[in-house]
């Protein structure tokens, strides 16, 4: 049976590729670039005859094997097209270098999102839109659903000072866009690129993932599936900290914890403070790689048991409160360079300003924090609009 759903991809299929045909084209795509029955970008471009001259890949590489900020090497070949990878060991590695977009007529881009601000996936796409302005080469962006759907928006907006590759898009955490549409945000904000957006056929903003009928290919090695993405949008704050996200077991961003942390109080605690469709279980885990690797770590994992009721980032702010108020002498900011930024505290990163760090280190109510991440949603779900490529339609 076919999908409900046919992304950016299945649509160009079911034309025929006429409007690449005879152009040469660079792409970004990773393993998540597959159409509804499993088959590779690269592949159907390949027997369809088109001339792809440069491949472009985005954190995670081609194969989307490379773990979190992991270095991919910078360039190879991928049968007779030249692989360049935009993510290496500095900075500048995140854009198209000089010179690799001269020679294209087209640059194609299809990536799979997850739906969350963090995703450096969208930052991809636009510093390629951005190179692309300079270059002066359109690109033509395959769109694929947002598997966390695309009503609901939670989490604070990305501040100007706080933007990076983890926040290059002024949005909420939780944005219910498209990467399409992110693109299009990226051209209201001064991007002067030229941009097409192929949309996904038969997407309504309702749908989840689970409604689409698409096949969930891992578009990173630490989100192996829907589940994972949906917790992500909070868990991944716990990032920047010392305690583990859950990298290195079988259940990334599901199992929060530490050597240190006593995982039964801290259910215990997560628990009375009624956070809604999510329940907490006590449990110990040890990661094979990545923080604390090898050592039995006390922590706890998330129970999604509704999908529509659960708040991900105002879960995993209480998580980090909760978790700093418990071993507040063992409980650690991230020391370490985050996504190439030493100067800036990661969780400023993340969260789009200082505020949530702060409240966190003075353990004050993070409802007025709530509150205001609440006005904000909701003025940007009013300014949003004119980017939407899929009408809002009451679930």
């Amino acid at each position: 049976m076919a999908p409900a759903v046919q992304t950016g991809l299945d649509a160009l299929r079911t034309e025929g590729f006429q409007r690449l045909r005879g152009r040469r084209l660079g792409v970004l795509c990773h393993a998540a670039s597959v159409d509804g029955g499993l088959v590779h970008l690269l592949d159907l471009f390949g027997a369809a005859g088109l001339d792809v001259r440069r491949v472009f890949t985005p954190e995670h590489g081609l194969t989307s094997a490379a773990q979190d900020m992991w270095p991919v090497s910078a360039t190879a070949r991928t049968g007779r097209a030249e692989l360049v990878s935009l993510y290496g060991a500095s900075p500048a590695s995140l854009r198209p270098p000089a010179g690799s977009l001269v020679d294209l007529e087209l640059l194609v881009a299809d990536l799979q999102d997850v739906g969350c601000r963090y995703y450096t996936f969208a930052a991809s796409v636009r510093y390629c839109l951005e190179e692309c302005a300079r270059a002066g080469v359109p690109l033509l962006l395959l769109d694929r659903p947002n598997p966390l759907g695309g009503l609901r928006l939670e989490g604070p907006l990305l501040t100007d000072a706080c933007r990076s590759f983890v926040g290059a898009h002024a949005v909420p955490v939780r944005h219910g866009l498209t990467l399409g549409e992110l693109a299009r945000q990226a051209l209201r904000e001064g991007v002067a690129a030229e941009l097409e957006v192929v949309p996904a056929r038969g997407w309504r903003r309702a749908d989840g993932f689970e409604r689409t009928g698409l096949p969930w290919v891992m578009p990173s090695p630490n989100m192996p599936s829907l589940e994972t993405a949906t917790v992500y949008p909070g868990a991944c704050l716990l990032e920047a900290t010392n305690l583990s996200e859950g990298r290195g077991t079988t259940r990334p961003f599901e199992l929060v914890g530490a050597p240190w942390l006593d995982g039964a109080r801290l259910a215990r605690e997560l628990e009375a403070a009624g956070l809604p469709g999510v329940r907490f279980r006590a449990t110990t885990f040890q990661p094979t790689f990545h923080k604390h690797a090898g050592q039995a770590c006390g922590g706890v994992q998330l129970h999604v048991t509704d999908r529509q009721a659960f708040r991900p980032v105002w879960t995993g702010a209480r998580l980090l409160q909760l978790a700093r108020r418990l071993a507040p002498d063992r409980f650690a900011w991230r020391a370490e360079p985050y996504e190439f930024e030493a100067a800036r505290p990661a969780l400023d990163l993340l969260s789009g300003s200082p505020a949530l760090r702060l409240a966190v280190e003075q353990d004050a109510d993070l409802a007025p924090l709530a509150e205001r991440w609440e006005a904000d949603c909701a003025a940007f779900a009013e300014a949003r609009r004119s980017l939407l490529l899929y009408p809002e339609e009451a679930p």
